[in-house]
């Protein structure tokens, strides 16, 4: 588990483009294509882009599936746990404020975000395991 540095962002801005980092992560694209299929969902749902509804459809678009973290202990199961837990498959984990890509327990964003409390994660070919 390792915390690897993903910007995509042509203009290398680090902060308020994380859902638009982690979906080009997750679908592997470039930074302008997630931005702009995530723009345009907004568009057609009348919401912001930022809005976890819209962004997360465009995941759902691309077959991944939606789950929430079990309410067994969520102060205490954070980002870097669940990267323990699935050291393999594609991730995108949901956290208060934050979207972070996970590929095969690694996390890529901008900065180390192993200690977030994970709220859900989108999935695709790898069941989580919690």
């Amino acid at each position: 588990m390792a915390f690897v540095y993903y910007n995509p962002n042509p203009t290398e801005r680090r902060v308020g483009d994380c859902a638009v980092r982690a979906v080009s992560k997750a679908l592997g694209v470039d930074w302008e294509t997630a931005y702009t299929m995530i723009m345009f969902n907004g568009f057609q749902m009348g919401d912001m882009p930022s809005s976890n509804s819209v962004w997360g459809s465009v995941l759902r678009q691309h077959g991944f599936k939606r789950t929430t973290i079990p309410n067994t202990c969520p102060e205490c199961y954070t980002v870097g746990q669940f990267c323990e837990d699935n050291p393999e498959g594609l991730f995108v984990v949901g956290t208060e404020g934050h979207v972070v890509a996970i590929e095969n327990g690694d996390i890529y964003d901008t900065w180390d975000s192993r200690e977030k409390i994970p709220v859900y994660v989108w999935y695709k070919d790898t069941d989580p395991v919690f």
